[in-house]
């Protein structure tokens, strides 16, 4: 499965995978799942939030669910979201090989944009199935381009129905084998961890207003450079994580107009931020907005 599935979506650049949900990379390697759902009879039902599930046996509540997603971030690895995808076939194939008769329905699961490299919102299709994200609010999200969740949709050929949907049937369980993206389990010596929680995490837009002017004849003493707010916060962001055990990343920032030569007239950059509480995360980014505040007004 791994060698089919590996060279979809794969920059030859770079090495990393370039699936955003509903791209052409994405729509293939939904057809590769369905293909395989089809090779061992599962049947394969889909929502009109773009989610898939393949069961073995029939889909009343109470199955056990696995799976996960194969959209990427940009320069994704080759296992964030796949190995959940991959194993959980490859977990009904170990089942049948070894005779098992399993007392409920088994299903696996790829959910849509789970990411959020195109609209920007993580976990967009399940929050969409489970109710947590409005529907309204979700078709009025727009892609880099402008372009709409719906029209995205359509133009991918998944007719959009969004909202709460009974895909998974009131699930007895799920379970998500997924690749660990840090180095605890090397530190920990371990080959395998079960996690306990997930920690509350956000995305936040910053955006630092300034005036543009030449960089060649303006005075430093002149200038009102919000590039230098941006710096200070995003320096800010490391400091005030490292003291609150959290995590901090700018990781995308547009610059206005963009010019090697030209003083910044705006900056917009991007906060992921998370902690082991919310209490903790809401006085993180608190303390990173005070820091911003008080710099934006000597810049």
């Amino acid at each position: 499965m791994w060698r089919e599935l590996g060279a979809i979506g794969r920059d030859p650049r770079s090495g990393g995978y370039r699936r955003p949900g509903w791209s052409a990379a994405v729509r293939e390697c939904e057809a590769w799942f369905v293909d395989q759902a089809g090779s061992r009879g599962m049947q394969v039902d889909r929502d009109g939030n773009g989610n898939l599930v393949a069961w073995w046996g029939t889909a009343p509540s109470g199955g056990v669910v696995t799976g996960s997603h194969l959209d990427s971030v940009p320069d994704g690895g080759a296992f964030d979201g796949p190995l959940g995808v991959v194993s959980g076939l490859a977990a009904v194939d170990r089942m049948r090989s070894d005779r098992v008769e399993p007392e409920r329905p088994i299903g696996v699961a790829v959910f849509a944009e789970e990411e959020g490299s195109r609209f920007g919102m993580p976990c967009l299709g399940s929050r969409l199935m489970t109710g947590a994200l409005d529907a309204d609010r979700a078709a009025g999200l727009r892609d880099p381009t402008g372009r709409v969740l719906p029209d995205v949709m359509n133009g991918a050929g998944c007719s959009p129905d969004l909202g709460r949907s009974d895909l998974l049937h009131d699930p007895a369980a799920f379970v998500e084998l997924h690749v660990e993206q840090g180095r605890g389990l090397v530190h920990a010596e371990a080959a395998v961890g079960v996690a306990s929680a997930i920690w509350p995490h956000g995305r936040w837009r910053m955006e630092f207003a300034g005036r543009a002017d030449h960089a060649g004849t303006t005075a430093m003493a002149d200038r009102h450079d919000p590039m230098l707010t941006f710096a200070m916060t995003a320096l800010a962001a490391n400091k005030q994580a490292r003291l609150a055990d959290a995590l901090a990343t700018v990781g995308r920032v547009e610059v206005e107009p963009g010019g090697t030569n030209a003083i910044p007239s705006r900056v917009r950059a991007w906060l992921d931020a998370r902690a082991p509480e919310e209490e903790v995360l809401q006085r993180l980014v608190a303390a990173i907005g005070k820091q911003a505040a008080d710099r934006a007004a000597r810049d």
